[in-house]
């Protein structure tokens, strides 16, 4: 069997830029079994519920949905059971330093193979106030905006 290259996005959580403010990213390996890698390779997986939270200076990840595989056994896995995250230990402290402040926390972005290999993409982040969150989509829809209005008025002198 040929060995699998370059990167396919499993899961994206699309609702984590927009109630955090991301300051840092990390890939990080995950502990899996089995049936939950085969259950991945089907392309099933949601990453809307997760968080981080550190155990005796290890990071797992808890409730990102991973369903039962299908044609699995008894052997199944649980659908939201807590995962371990591999990283270096460096960037394990420099986690755990940033969690340490007020109001930061863990936030699972992006789940993926990577040569083969299931990563997530984790970010430390800091939760948005309502008011940040309007401004961001004013942002983006005053953006949107000016980049039709440039689009229409090079249409009209070409």
């Amino acid at each position: 069997m040929a060995k699998e290259t370059g990167r396919k996005v499993i899961a994206t959580n699309r609702k984590a830029h927009h109630d955090y403010h991301i300051m840092d990213t990390f890939e990080a390996g995950m502990v899996l079994s089995g049936t939950e890698v085969k259950s991945l390779r089907e392309g099933k997986a949601s990453l809307v519920d997760g968080f981080g939270q550190f155990y005796r200076d290890e990071l797992y990840i808890e409730s990102v949905y991973i369903p039962e595989y299908l044609n699995g056994s008894w052997t199944n896995h649980a659908a939201r059971r807590r995962r371990k995250l591999l990283l270096h230990r460096d960037e394990l402290t420099k986690i755990q330093r940033k969690i340490q402040e007020s109001g930061f926390t863990i936030v699972p972005l992006q789940l993926y193979f990577k040569d083969g290999r299931a990563k997530l993409e984790i970010g430390v982040g800091k939760g948005k106030k309502e008011f940040d969150k309007r401004q961001t989509l004013r942002e983006k829809q005053d953006n949107r905006e000016a980049l039709r209005a440039m689009r229409e008025r090079n249409r009209a002198s070409a």
